[in-house]
């Protein structure tokens, strides 16, 4: 704990919509500062995610606290925890991971069914509290992710943002082995893990994207069909016909541009999900509520008018 600075070199964004400034000076939190249940971490590494270009450039509709050091895929070292602090899973030297979720009070109703991140009290790093843009960070122990000895650090930092958003809507999406995953930004960040996962999982890839590095780049990451959306005429029935003829079952929106929801609810099958990942900041959702209603499925004398699921992950 002797060794632990009094300042750092951190990038700051000073206020909504400024320029990243690097700090040469910013304060880093000390040991006896620390409350209960907060710990220290010496940082390694950290991504970059494009959610941090959106909370330094303001262009949300949700607006990151500022001043305020950015990022969310950080892994480091734990070299302080707060006095008081009970049952905690990590201790000081363990490596860690510190993801978009900072903190969320494990306990409400939110908490209790697995939607921690819609907890009233969360914490988001890099957004609502100081991430990972630093040398030292504060963050949970109960929240902080310990990193298996056998994963290098830098590999851990995009997985704990990236990573766990695709992986997670694939999880949630219902999928079932030897069903076709459409993946819209299949070579982007997001997707090409997302590709990865999906071909462990058992499913069948449609890749869109554009550009022959990425279509390389895919089908080498087990995707059996490539679709490139500056080429293809109509990617709704280009998708349908590469689905069997029939549609995907399931489609995991990792871009950001409105034209792959809509497209999405387009060319799925009926029973089909969409899984919203990709956050366009201003963009609206359109679809026809006919047949949104109606891929549903009907039974031998009426509509069944169950919701079509489009489920939100992050």
């Amino acid at each position: 704990m002797s060794n632990i600075p009094k300042t750092q070199i951190a990038a700051v964004v000073p206020s909504r919509g400024a320029a990243l400034e690097i700090k040469m000076d910013h304060p880093v939190k000390q040991p006896s500062e620390l409350a209960p249940g907060e710990c220290l971490v010496k940082l390694f590494c950290t991504g970059v995610c494009h959610t941090d270009l959106h909370a330094s450039n303001d262009d949300w509709p949700l607006h990151a606290n500022t001043p305020l050091v950015g990022g969310h895929e950080g892994v480091g070292e734990v070299v302080a925890i707060g006095e008081h602090t009970s049952d905690s899973p990590v201790k000081i030297g363990d490596r860690v991971g510190i993801k978009w979720l900072a903190y969320s009070c494990l306990n409400c109703e939110q908490c209790l069914n697995g939607r921690e991140q819609n907890c009233p009290k969360a914490k988001l790093s890099g957004f609502t509290t100081d991430g990972t843009f630093a040398q030292y960070t504060v963050s949970y122990v109960h929240h902080v992710t310990p990193i298996p000895q056998n994963i290098d650090s830098n590999a851990a930092a995009s997985i704990l943002c990236a990573g766990l958003t695709v992986y997670r809507a694939l999880k949630y999406s219902r999928a079932k082995i030897g069903e076709w995953v459409v993946l819209p930004g299949a070579g982007g960040g997001l997707g090409h893990l997302a590709v990865q996962y999906a071909v462990a999982m058992g499913l069948r890839v449609v890749a869109i994207d554009t550009g022959l590095e990425k279509k390389k780049l895919c089908l080498e990451l087990g995707a059996e069909k490539w679709i490139d959306f500056k080429e293809a005429k109509d990617i709704v029935q280009a998708v349908r016909k590469a689905c069997d003829g029939e549609g995907a079952h399931c489609a995991v929106v990792t871009t950001a541009d409105a034209s792959g929801y809509t497209q999405a609810v387009d060319y799925l099958r009926p029973g089909g999900t969409l899984m919203a990942v990709g956050l366009p900041g201003e963009a609206k959702l359109e679809a026809s509520i006919f047949f949104t209603v109606f891929k549903v499925g009907s039974a031998k004398k009426y509509l069944n008018l169950v919701c079509s699921r489009i489920i939100a992950e992050y």
